[in-house]
């Protein structure tokens, strides 16, 4: 039987109504979503009262919703540690010279460095003015060895950058330790020796991401995966009064989709694959939760990940659409367009690759994995002026939108979710 409505909004719903499905009520879902943004959230940053408040929510709900904890829990936190590094005093000197603090960069998790007379495990990296940087800093960190770089002052505007990243500190999922390095701006590129002292302040804190599952009924090793990250910026420097960062559209709305299709194929209760349900931490200041996750899980057994990110406004598509990062990468896209022949919704390849999306987000720690690891988004990222400010709020968001978006990802995801399509896998060898 076909159901032919005009709206897809109706079109949706009668679509799940064919196969028995459960409504994704608006009701419900704007509940969510004004509950998850609200004030008394104090903009879920990650460590602190109000993201562990946004926990407690989301694993509320999944409880009430039935899901199954992740195995190996015993509840709905997924709970692990992170260093944070604080830098403290360092002195540099070259050729028995002291280098001025200005000009100088430690990046490392030990609490002490103590490199003396020009020691023979640390690798003497010179960058002339005609090198790239960001490429040697990317081979240092490939070959994981203590090292000091010796930049040139013709890139004193990238040294100047990376000073202002690593004054704040930084955080790893690696314990203390590990390979460190010394970046030195100055003419010195040969220096007849170098000695470096430097002291770190290093914190261990605990962070959550909370999931749940839906075993799958005969492919219970194969997992879909739908995320969203749940934490935003916090609190901000007062604008007209508001100093709260509510994070409604980024990420509250992507969130609140997650739970609502928790609920959504518990009460469909129909998966032949594992669904699993996440709602991610740490994403706004370095995707450690999605880090975390991927690593507790075997990359083969998972078949998709549906990344849920900002779905509050219409995109520029206009109305009834979204688009997909890393589109062309896998068919992942072609499978969810085919699931929603009959309605008015579509999917799109990523508008805005020169913002580097599919590589921001959540899904990138497995896409590099190669799995077909993929976001959903329809933000009008370019000309969004409420992107990280205090006025993404709940009272900008469109609600039908949010919930045409919900309701399509569910429809599209059918075939994967029954088994009958198997997205191809990224290339590994075309990532970054």
């Amino acid at each position: 039987m076909i159901c032919n409505l005009f709206r897809v909004a109706m079109m949706l719903q009668v679509a799940a109504a064919c196969a028995q499905a459960p409504a994704i009520e608006p009701a419900y879902v704007d509940n969510l979503l004004k509950t998850l943004s609200a004030d008394d959230m104090k903009g879920r940053k990650a460590f602190e009262p109000g993201s562990l408040k946004a926990a407690a929510l989301i694993a509320g709900e999944f409880r009430k919703t039935g899901l199954q904890p992740l195995q190996g829990l015993q509840d709905y936190n997924q709970t692990f540690q992170v260093y944070r590094i604080k830098p403290g005093k360092a002195e540099v000197r070259l050729n028995n010279k002291p280098v001025a603090p200005a000009k100088v960069v430690v990046v490392s998790g030990s609490p002490k460095l103590d490199w003396k007379d020009q020691p023979a495990t640390v690798t003497v990296i010179p960058v002339g003015p005609a090198d790239n940087l960001q490429q040697k800093m990317g081979e240092v960190r490939k070959n994981r060895k203590d090292a000091i770089l010796l930049i040139d002052p013709a890139h004193a505007d990238l040294f100047n950058r990376y000073q202002n990243y690593y004054s704040r500190g930084n955080i790893s999922l690696e314990a203390p330790g590990g390979p460190s390095y010394v970046l030195v701006l100055t003419q010195t590129i040969n220096p007849d020796s170098f000695s470096v002292s430097a002291n770190n302040q290093v914190e261990t804190l605990p962070l959550t991401n909370v999931a749940g599952m839906l075993p799958g009924k005969s492919r219970p090793d194969e997992y879909v995966i739908f995320s969203g990250h749940y934490d935003h910026i916090g609190v901000l420097p007062p604008v007209k009064g508001d100093s709260i960062a509510n994070g409604a559209d980024d990420d509250a709305s992507g969130t609140t989709a997650v739970m609502a299709l928790a609920s959504y194929f518990k009460a469909l209760n129909n998966n032949e694959r594992t669904i699993l349900f996440v709602a991610f931490t740490a994403e706004e200041i370095g995707g450690y939760g999605s880090q975390y996750f991927s690593k507790q899980l075997d990359p083969e057994k998972v078949v998709a990940m549906f990344n849920i990110e900002m779905i509050g406004k219409e995109s520029r598509f206009g109305r009834n659409a979204a688009f997909i990062t890393g589109y062309e990468k896998t068919d992942f896209g072609k499978i969810l367009q085919k699931n929603l022949e009959g309605t008015e919704f579509t999917f799109h390849p990523d508008p805005y690759t020169g913002q580097n999306l599919f590589y921001r987000s959540d899904n990138a720690t497995l896409a590099r994995q190669g799995v077909p690891a993929h976001t959903i988004s329809t933000d009008q990222i370019d000309v969004d002026k409420y992107y990280h400010t205090v006025d993404d709020e709940y009272e900008t968001l469109n609600i039908s939108n949010v919930v045409n978006t919900i309701r399509a990802i569910a429809l599209s995801a059918r075939s994967i979710i029954s088994g009958q399509d198997t997205p191809t896998r990224v290339n590994i060898s075309d990532l970054k």
